[in-house]
């Protein structure tokens, strides 16, 4: 990391780690004593609790980088998020632009799970559901400083990507949404997994052997998850949400560094809405209905791509809300008003050992920065050995393709 940028993302660092961890332990208080004499009454009020920790997030894109988030999608479909329960499914198409420059592939991982999580933070927050926001993620998720902590305490589903032992993990996990006392967002990231170059030219493999249509922006759905979603929540969630998220051509990418840097993006949101009713009754039917959409998002990126827009949609107005500005300055103020009392009732900097704690505890957020960073970057794995499918390969899905 750059001592310039580290500079930059230390003080809000430091903000975020000091105002997450008293979130933390209020959670983890109310917990401990309210949640066994009544959950409801836990769950509402973590739900301000998380919304006041998530807030900070979407205000680093709303007001520090000024990130454009530019939705296109029906004027009803607006209207209708954030009023009953809703599924998000999140199925991640391709950074567009890093398909004109391939030298940009390295920052697709970062996009993917940083700024699109981020992004579902931002339409969670649009829709008046942020503190009620849940995500099936991967087990690592929740051990991560501040954000994964808060995640465990809002009741986020965490999976080894193992069927064998996640299958009964998001049964029971779904099933204890039927009685949230207030809409909630649930967003699936049914590719299961970052998208890489690698990863792309292996699902193409994959497709090709299957006889499967061949992905050109996306990864090939795990349809078990989304599958068990529907079965299970089918009876009290409307709708399906389906959001395809591009950067246009001219944009530079929203990784975290230029988040923190202030360098702001453009981000093109495309979200379709499905009732669940309409959605077929068996699971083989669920799965291909899956399938279907992700081939027709792939198609839709290719568009994108052309066009640097999503023109099958209007294009919808959300606002920047200034509740996200107002909470990082109450906290900023509180904070600061906090640290600068303790220092002149302490002799902290006054005396070496008071010197090092600080610098101690500075350093301390940096790490954890570095690691959140980290782990916001591409998993390390060896480059994949496959080559493109080519299009001869193209055909329908397979009656009985599996989950890769």
């Amino acid at each position: 990391m750059a001592i310039g940028a580290a500079l930059i993302i230390l003080p809000l660092g430091v903000l975020f780690f000091c105002s997450g961890l008293i979130v933390n332990i209020i959670q983890a208080i109310c917990f401990v004593f309210i949640r066994p004499l009544s959950k409801s009454t836990y769950r509402k009020i973590n739900r301000q609790l998380a919304e006041l920790l998530w807030l900070e997030l979407v205000w680093i894109f709303d007001w520090w980088a000024g990130v454009q988030i530019k939705v296109f999608t029906d004027k009803e479909t607006v209207r209708l998020m954030g009023t009953s329960n809703l599924v998000l499914t999140k199925k991640l198409g391709g950074d567009c632009s890093s398909y004109v420059l391939e030298d940009r592939y390295f920052s697709t991982s970062e996009i993917f799970l940083v700024a699109h999580f981020l992004l579902i933070m931002l339409s969670f927050q649009r829709s008046g559901c942020l503190g009620s926001a849940v995500a099936v993620m991967k087990k690592s998720s929740k051990f991560l400083p501040v954000i994964g902590w808060s995640m465990w305490f809002s009741e986020y589903l965490f999976l080894e990507r193992s069927w064998a032992k996640d299958e009964n993990t998001l049964k029971s996990g779904l099933q204890r949404l039927k009685d949230f006392p207030r809409p909630f967002w649930l967003a699936l990231f049914v590719e299961g997994t970052r998208f890489t170059l690698p990863k792309l030219l292996a699902a193409q493999e994959y497709a090709a052997s299957q006889g499967l249509p061949i992905p050109r922006n996306v990864l090939i759905p795990r349809t078990k998850g989304f599958v068990s979603a529907v079965s299970n929540m089918r009876s009290f969630v409307p709708a399906i949400y389906d959001v395809t998220l591009a950067i246009p051509k001219s944009s530079p990418p929203p990784t975290m560094l230029n988040l923190f840097k202030g360098k702001s993006s453009v981000v093109h949101v495309h979200i379709k809405r499905h009732l669940m009713k309409e959605l077929p009754e068996t699971e083989d039917g669920v799965a291909q209905w899956c399938k279907d959409i992700f081939v027709a998002k792939d198609a839709l990126l290719d568009k994108h791509m052309t066009e640097d827009t999503f023109s099958d949609q209007e294009l919808q107005d959300l606002g920047r809300p200034k509740k996200s500005l107002v909470v990082v300055t109450s906290w900023a103020c509180l904070l600061t008003s906090g640290a600068l009392k303790f220092l002149q009732r302490s002799s902290l900097l006054s005396s070496r050992k008071g010197i090092a704690f600080a610098m101690s505890s500075l350093a301390v957020v940096t790490l954890l920065m570095y690691i959140l960073i980290r782990f916001s970057q591409s998993e390390r794995s060896t480059t994949a050995k496959v080559a493109a499918a080519k299009p001869k390969y193209e055909g329908k899905p397979s009656e009985t393709g599996d989950d890769k």
